[in-house]
């Protein structure tokens, strides 16, 4: 049974979720439906970005994403591709170029009525249906040509300092940055350091977990992602803190 999984915008509401939930098990009722989320802050690729792209690699090979965000940006267009086993299927708004990079080639223009008040739905059934009965993909679609790129805002490094940002506040008000595991060690060469943001006292020293501190006290720690995250242990940073999505995060080494 194909699995496919559901990342929009469109919050628990109102009824667009289960509208193309509906008309793909009427179309193809071999699937499983799974919800990544429908909370994505409206209309915000960057979070549609962050959220499948660190939770598609956890499905089977061969699972179908589906991606709804921003989809009424001015350019409505809607594409189709496979990359690393999976096939994922979501506007062409760039959304895709922050998850994978270079988008390159083997990106498919998907056919929908232009007179169509909820286009979405039926671009998901063709696509999810074309995918789950073996047809190739590259006859899904017309190929996209040029598709919409956006770039990742990248920490500013120096010999010395990563400069970052936030990227994402999770449910329990943990702030997460870009900056990673990989470039934090990279720069530090195993140097001391003190990570700065805000007003607050610098954290010095990276932890595991969130006990590894008191209850109430401000931590550091690579997280599952490898992103360094900004934490208090059984409380919310992001309120405590000030911490908000593009605030600057930044670690000296010395």
């Amino acid at each position: 049974m194909a699995i496919v999984t559901l990342t929009t915008d469109f919050g628990k509401s109102d009824y667009y979720a289960a509208l193309i939930k509906g008309a793909l098990l009427s179309r193809t009722p071999a699937v499983q439906l799974v919800d990544i989320t429908h909370n994505l802050p409206p209309f915000d690729i960057v979070q549609g970005a962050f959220v499948l792209g660190n939770t598609f690699r956890s499905f089977p090979e061969g699972s179908i994403h589906l991606l709804s965000v921003n989809n009424y940006d001015g350019n409505l267009a809607f594409i189709a591709l496979e990359r690393e086993g999976h096939y994922f299927v979501g506007p062409d708004n760039g959304v895709f170029s922050l998850i994978f990079g270079n988008m390159g080639e083997q990106v498919y223009r998907l056919p929908y009525d232009a007179g169509d008040p909820f286009p979405m739905k039926t671009v998901c059934c063709h696509a999810v249906d074309h995918i789950v009965s073996g047809k190739p993909l590259n006859e899904i679609g017309l190929p996209a040509g040029d598709v919409e790129q956006r770039i990742a805002l990248q920490p500013v490094i120096s010999q010395s300092q990563i400069r970052g940002i936030v990227i994402h506040v999770d449910q329990y008000e943990n702030a997460i940055t870009n900056i990673g595991k990989e470039l934090f060690e990279k720069v530090g060469k195993g140097r001391d350091f003190s990570i700065l943001f805000k007003r607050n006292d610098p954290i010095q020293q990276i932890h595991s977990i969130y006990h590894e501190v008191p209850v109430g006290e401000p931590l550091a720690f690579f997280n599952s992602s490898g992103f360094l995250e900004i934490a208090i242990n059984m409380g919310k940073a992001s309120s405590l803190l000030g911490l908000q999505i593009d605030d600057m995060v930044q670690v000296n080494f010395h």
